[in-house]
């Protein structure tokens, strides 16, 4: 099967972005933008759970309850994700990497199970990884996985409306290709601040 063009701008932006942001959370380099390599230290735990200002919202041991703001510990096993019900407090917590990269993780995990899996996930039983290690290899296997499901889609796929049957967003009423472009935008913009906040980290006093 010859993959569209409109897919394979998708997965080319995709690739990119996932490339960019493994690379700053994992080195050994990433490239500046320009060609050149520039040296990447692997994150610590102490980067993954440092929370820059008070009130964070984080992952944390559901032992410690959730954090400030928070109402509940989402997910499953012995680490949760900071979140509350509907409608979420406004502004929006400030969150940490772990809070950033596991909601990004759940999100390309459950979307992939929702279009070529067994269309039964929910973020209530996703596991929270509960150190940097753990969160970036979760990280690449969510990604590997949303990026098969992608990659087999034709025309007809593209434009099928509810093909992915994620429930904690509006992908039963949308077309494919407009799912797709969304995972993309949620990775780009969830890498710079995770980048960020590793430079921030780096940058201390």
């Amino acid at each position: 099967m010859t993959t569209p063009a409109r897919l394979v701008t998708l997965l080319e932006e995709f690739d990119f972005a996932r490339e960019r942001l493994g690379g700053r959370l994992a080195g050994p380099t990433v490239n500046s933008g320009n060609g050149v390599d520039v040296p990447v230290t692997v994150m610590t735990d102490e980067e993954y759970f440092w929370e820059p200002v008070p009130n964070c919202w984080s992952v944390r041991r559901r032992a410690d309850g959730p954090g400030a703001s928070a109402a509940l510990l989402l997910g499953t096993g012995d680490w949760g994700r900071d979140s509350a019900p509907s409608p979420h407090p406004v502004p929006p917590p400030f969150t940490t990497i772990a809070w950033r990269l596991n909601h990004l993780t759940e999100m390309l995990t459950l979307r992939a199970d929702h279009t070529a899996g067994t269309h039964r996930l929910t973020n209530a039983g996703f596991r929270a990884a509960a150190d940097a290690a753990g969160a970036i290899a979760a990280f690449d296997t969510g990604a590997t996985a949303w990026r098969a499901a992608v990659a087999g889609a034709d025309d007809a796929a593209l434009d099928t409306v509810g093909r992915c049957s994620y429930p904690h967003g509006g992908d039963p009423e949308e077309a494919f290709i407009d799912v797709v472009w969304w995972v993309n935008q949620e990775l780009l913009h969830h890498g710079a601040e995770i980048a960020l906040l590793r430079d921030l980290h780096r940058a201390q006093p």
